[in-house]
């Protein structure tokens, strides 16, 4: 009897061993800390090296599946240059024939007058001759009354504190001259005001209701940081203005030519209004009665732009000086030619056009442009 009981004991004690060590074992996987990790990484988390053309393959699927194949703006920089050497030949060829095909004349707007300083507007192409640097044009290969042509034009207003006192009359003078020159659906204008920086209270419109809205919403104030203004308005603005045709592009000018906050120079304004085929007409709004610092600035401007600097040292003179800058638009020539050795360098070019036949006529246009870096 005593030894069943002890075998029974030892049986019970076995099984309730084993159980425990069964129990234990199924546990063991629920706690993630005691699960054992496998040394290498998954499958899909295994580093891929890139090639150019694993890169230009991956692109193309991707491509494929999210946009049309034709968009290549999206794809990544290791895509768009890894093309095949032969598209990239074919691509190269054909870039250097638009090259040659459409940056290789030069358009130029461009103003005569007579020795009494009135304008000459009844000349003809055969009346003129053009040279580039120093070398007679291969050809003029269009010319046309530059009236004909659509106008852009940005209002640059000085607003800073030093033309407070003559600020209102010039607002309205602005206004008037917008009013008369703007020809609805075919001009487009734009009105920035500047003090440190430029402020845009009147982006393109023909409307000229909207544009004298804008002139009215300057208020004057703060420093002058009148080389920031013009460049931004021809960079930003007149460069990047969307047309289906040519256009004529000007800038007017209304300030005292005393910056003392840009961060770009005059020359580099000036160099950004050239790229940009700009005409620049400058309005001094200093009537101390003498030219300053500042008007030699202003005159410097429009000299290299082919525009014209004015100085009315009176109020009422300014209204004078929008009507002559309005007559001048209504009043200009231009020409394209293709030049005897045109070449994509980047390199600045000089621009001198001349009269035939013609004596005590001047010929007022920009000096240079500069020629696109192939």
């Amino acid at each position: 009897m005593r030894a069943s009981s002890i075998i029974l004991f030892l049986l019970a004690a076995s099984l309730f061993s084993t159980y425990t060590a069964a129990q234990e074992n199924l546990e063991l996987p629920a706690a993630p800390s005691a699960s054992k990790r496998d040394p290498k990484p998954a499958l899909a988390a295994k580093p891929k090296v890139s090639t150019p053309d694993s890169a230009a393959q991956s692109a193309a699927t991707h491509d494929a599946k999210e946009k049309p194949p034709s968009d290549n703006a999206s794809q990544p920089p290791q895509a768009a240059q890894s093309a095949s050497s032969s598209a990239s030949a074919a691509d190269a060829d054909d870039s250097a024939e638009t090259i040659r095909r459409t940056v290789n004349e030069v358009n130029v707007v461009f103003t005569v007058t007579d020795k009494h300083g009135r304008y000459v507007k009844d000349l003809k192409k055969n009346d003129f001759t053009v040279v580039d640097d120093r070398r007679p044009a291969q050809e003029i290969r269009s010319f046309h009354n530059e009236s004909d042509l659509p106008l852009l034009v940005g209002l640059l207003v000085d607003a800073s504190n030093s033309i407070r006192d003559r600020f209102k009359f010039e607002q309205e003078a602005a206004i008037e001259f917008l009013n008369q020159t703007i020809r609805p659906r075919y001009d487009k204008a734009f009105v920035v005001g500047f003090d440190v920086t430029p402020e845009v209270t009147q982006d393109f419109t023909d409307d000229t209701e909207a544009l004298s809205r804008g002139i009215r919403a300057l208020r004057p104030g703060g420093g002058t940081a009148m080389y920031d203004a013009l460049y931004f308005s021809c960079r930003d603005k007149l460069l990047k203005a969307r047309q289906s045709g040519p256009v004529r592009r000007a800038v007017i000018l209304l300030s005292d030519g005393d910056d003392n906050q840009s961060h770009v120079s005059r020359e580099e304004a000036i160099e950004m209004a050239e790229r940009a085929d700009v005409i620049v007409y400058t309005i001094s709004t200093n009537v101390a009665g003498s030219r300053g610092r500042g008007d030699k600035v202003l005159e410097r401007i429009a000299e290299a732009t082919g525009g014209r600097a004015f100085f009315p040292f009176q109020l009422t003179d300014i209204a004078n000086v929008f009507l002559e800058i309005q007559d001048e638009l209504r009043s200009q020539y231009a020409l394209s030619y293709r030049p005897a050795d045109f070449r994509a360098d980047g390199r600045y070019h000089s621009i001198e056009i001349l009269a035939q036949n013609h004596k005590g006529l001047r010929i007022r246009s920009r000096r240079g442009y500069y020629a696109p870096a192939q």
